[in-house]
């Protein structure tokens, strides 16, 4: 199995990515910890992996606050002795254009997709030390490429992609690898605000459809894994083409 011995911290992943992220990760031999504010959501997906064969434990966090962070990293290495994987996959999109946009909605949007980000980083990378190394993935977007959405998220997901470099560059030396991946426009709970007709998107992108949450896991789980031990400072898109247009 390809994170046999593995201990990976999920963000988000109660449900979409993060839950299909967390069921791949346990079935490839990952002991998962699923960090989410959905509590029902999360003890779900919790009680499905461990009914499975896998190893699961759900904590409650709120990625905005650094002592819920630290809490659910102190939890992970209670349980399972040690922290290899961080996936921060947990992040929101407020519909508002520019000059509608509230100080509410862009604050709100910083504070999850990317002082959650940082929050993780920080305070994980001291555990993956005293693991010997490890494997952090962002869960950034297309929409920190290109001009793809509303202007908190654009802002927000640039934040994520470049802040991934900086991290990838000043721990390299301590086997702590950190890469971004950039979704584009995926089949998650996120996309049901969207007006667009289907017409318009299988315009945009070449393959003609949304991807599903398991294609953007599968993208993870090779992070994730000593597979792509010479990457780190990468971005990893999965978009269907869209940004090859």
């Amino acid at each position: 199995m390809r994170l046999e011995g593995k201990v990976a911290l999920i963000s988000g992943g109660a449900r979409g990515m993060g839950a299909a992220e967390a069921r791949l990760f346990a079935k490839e031999g990952a002991k998962v910890v699923i960090g989410d504010v959905l509590e029902a959501q999360g003890k779900e997906v919790e009680a499905e992996i461990n009914a499975s064969g896998g190893e699961a434990l759900f904590a409650r966090l709120d990625v905005t606050r650094a002592d819920d962070w630290q809490r659910v990293i102190d939890a992970t290495v209670a349980r399972f002795g040690k922290l290899n994987v961080l996936v921060n996959n947990a992040g929101i999109i407020v519909r508002e254009e520019l000059e509608e946009g509230t100080d509410e909605g862009w604050n709100r949007t910083m504070d999850v997709n990317v002082k959650g980000v940082y929050l993780g980083t920080k305070l994980a990378i001291p555990q993956m030390r005293k693991a010997g190394g490890g494997s952090i993935i962002n869960i950034s977007s297309i929409s920190g490429m290109v001009s793809l959405g509303y202007p908190a998220y654009n802002a927000s997901k640039g934040a994520v992609r470049i802040l991934t470099k900086n991290v990838a560059v000043q721990y390299a030396k301590e086997n702590i690898r950190v890469n971004s991946i950039h979704p584009g426009v995926i089949k998650t709970a996120m996309m049901d605000g969207d007006t667009r007709p289907a017409e318009e998107w299988d315009r945009l992108i070449p393959l003609g459809r949304f991807a599903e949450p398991i294609e953007v896991a599968y993208g993870a789980l090779f992070l994730a894994s000593d597979e792509s031990s010479y990457m780190t400072g990468s971005e990893l898109v999965i978009d269907g083409g869209f940004t090859a247009v």
